[in-house]
């Protein structure tokens, strides 16, 4: 069975709840996932937003989830998440901050991305970016999965 990752809280190309949003609670919503392959010492998490005006806005960046997890449980997205680091996302914080495009822009993608990884551990210092941080782990990458939520304003 290859990687795959879902969240409870909504269907794949679904709409994201507004309790995920910068708009609601702004908690990381629950996720899920199964399927790593032989090697995985452990595993990244990416959420970014290619709809974004300026570009792909990246909302949360975790590495160093220890191989043994097969999730994250919802309002996780602070630092050390299950034992993660947690990159720096483009709002400037080391935590996840949801969906807030701008209004009347259009329906946005949320792009949730794991990855398992063949190293235990990517070294991070207390500044990396969401971006430097995913481009760390691209050499480690054993399999890839992703799930996507849609928000609009």
């Amino acid at each position: 069975m290859p990687l795959q990752i879902s969240s409870p809280a909504f269907a794949e190309g679904s709409a994201i709840p507004k309790k995920y949003t910068r708009d609601g609670e702004n908690l990381s919503p629950p996720l899920k996932w199964s399927g790593a392959p032989r090697g995985t010492r452990s595993f990244a998490l990416l959420c970014e937003d290619p709809d974004a005006p300026s570009g792909t806005f990246r909302h949360w960046a975790v590495a160093n989830i220890p191989a043994e997890e097969n999730g994250l449980s919802e309002g996780m997205g602070a630092a050390r998440a299950h034992g993660g680091d947690v990159g720096r996302n483009d709002f400037g914080r080391s935590a996840y901050d949801g969906p807030a495009p701008p209004r009347g822009h259009g329906l946005h993608h949320y792009h949730f991305r794991l990855a398992a990884l063949d190293i235990e551990e990517l070294e991070m210092s207390e500044n990396k970016s969401a971006g430097e941080l995913w481009r760390a782990v691209e050499p480690h990458i054993l399999a890839q999965a992703e799930t996507v939520g849609t928000y609009q304003r």
